[in-house]
């Protein structure tokens, strides 16, 4: 049964729903002047038992859609607040909030209201809800009745823990500047000290591995400047994720079922290789790429390095000729025993984290004969520090566009990458360890495009697997 609360009323949520491990909060609201459009935010901030964030990930709003331990993720900006029901939701995984976390924050902003003259007094049937997550059933609701004027900024509810239980509570205060207010009250000028100083030591190490990279550079800019000039796209990328020192094995993994013939004898699989090799170039050591492929059979083929890129991929169809038939399963099976070789059959992680991931690009343009395997695979590799980036060449109604991401390819009306859509989202596993996006050309996307695409998933994986013991 659904409690209502009033404004600082208290909601004892281990005492009502005890064993409850994931919890949503949904957050809904509509705009009285229907004529002029409010684009409003859900955010949170999880904070520490000093009352500020620990660390800036865990200032989760439409930019920084999952909190830095994993146990807080945030649907997404909705921009209009149409319609009924929330209109945003923050969905907790509470056995997974890290310990230090002692108070999580929920805000709603209205974005540029005090530059578009706009305020909570124009907001009408704003809620806060929390509702049990395994079963939808709601617990707590609190509708805000308070009359604003100026304030363009709520603190609208908080969980907190005290004597170990966590608890709700109906907060409803405004602020009149904006995400603004909320960010110097919870990062506050420490926070903006440590970020500095942060910036600095990033910049001193990105100097230390320019100078690294200088021998490579000046070879790749001699021997070979179409690779180099994909190393610079690639760089920028990087430095966005602030992986720019960041070390992992990249592998490309090549489909050679039949219906790639026409991507193969084009060269597109070559140039997209070429784009691959440029992030080994700046993510490996040894300047290269390691390629698998697989159809029917699988087949370890070696590296693509700087010295033998060329004609790589038409050379190597003569060595190994178009198949019939696809099995991811067995193609991943094959990478992960390759680099690990003692398989992962349970929830056991490693007892020593490795140093270095490995990052695998898995290019297909169909459907998988062997979908259990597929499936249990990926969840055994899991506890292993792999990262499996899946892309599909063809229409899928969850390209890039459709993720909301980059604006350049029109949607798709039906989806032919189903499976690996689900791969992409499924449970059970220890990390989330895949992302899947599809292209219907490889290249009807921009370099720097794909590049920024790569590091979607990639980053937030990379930093739950250090939390988690797989990395160092």
């Amino acid at each position: 049964m659904e409690i209502e609360l009033n404004k600082g009323g208290r909601f004892n949520l281990s005492k009502e729903v005890p064993d409850i491990k994931k919890v949503a909060i949904g957050l809904g609201w509509q705009a009285s002047h229907n004529e002029q459009s409010y684009d409003i935010d859900a955010s949170v901030f999880m904070l520490g038992a000093d009352g500020k964030v620990p660390d800036e990930k865990y200032f989760v709003f439409y930019n920084n859609l999952e909190s830095f331990d994993g146990s807080l993720r945030h649907s997404g900006d909705n921009r209009t607040g149409e319609g009924n029901g929330d209109d945003e939701t923050i969905y907790i995984d509470l056995a997974k909030v890290n310990p230090v976390i002692q108070e999580i924050v929920f805000v709603v902003a209205i974005h540029q209201g005090q530059e578009k003259n706009q305020n909570f007094s124009q907001i009408k049937n704003a809620f806060i809800k929390i509702y049990n997550n395994e079963n939808i059933n709601s617990l707590a609701r609190y509708n805000l009745k308070e009359a604003f004027s100026q304030e363009t900024a709520l603190e609208f509810g908080r969980l907190y823990k005290k004597d170990n239980e966590w608890r709700f509570q109906a907060v409803g205060e405004g602020y009149s500047s904006g995400l603004q207010s909320f960010v110097d009250k919870y990062i506050g000028e420490t926070k903006q000290e440590q970020k500095k100083e942060y910036t600095k030591v990033e910049g001193e190490k990105e100097n230390c591995k320019n100078q690294g990279n200088i021998a490579l550079d000046k070879k790749l800019e001699r021997e070979a400047p179409h690779i180099f000039n994909l190393v610079k796209k690639a760089d920028i990328s990087l430095q966005k994720v602030n992986l720019a020192n960041h070390k992992a094995k990249v592998v490309l993994c090549l489909d050679i079922s039949g219906s790639m013939s026409s991507l193969y004898s084009s060269g597109k699989i070559q140039r997209f290789a070429e784009k691959i090799l440029a992030l080994g170039c700046r993510f490996d050591d040894n300047a290269s790429i390691d390629i698998f492929l697989f159809g029917a059979k699988t087949h370890n083929v070696g590296a693509m390095t700087i010295e033998n890129f060329k004609s790589f991929i038409p050379n190597l169809l003569k060595q190994y000729p178009l198949e019939g038939g696809t099995y991811y399963g067995k193609a991943i099976n094959m990478i992960r025993k390759f680099y690990f070789p003692i398989s992962k059959k349970s929830s056991k992680k490693n007892d020593i984290p490795l140093n270095q991931s490995v990052y695998i690009m898995f290019v297909t343009d169909g459907a998988t004969s062997d979908e259990p395997q597929t499936e249990q695979y990926l969840k055994e590799s899991s506890y292993e520090p792999i990262f499996w980036q899946f892309m599909a060449i063809g229409k899928s109604g969850k390209d890039v566009k459709g993720k909301g991401i980059l604006g350049w390819l029109g949607q798709a009306k039906a989806s032919d990458f189903t499976f690996l859509e689900r791969l992409d989202e499924m449970s059970d596993r220890y990390v989330d360890n895949a992302d899947f996006f599809s292209l219907e050309d490889p290249e009807n996307i921009a370099d720097q495009e794909l590049y920024d695409l790569l590091m979607t998933e990639y980053p937030n994986w990379v930093k739950l697997a250090k939390i988690n013991n797989l990395l160092r």
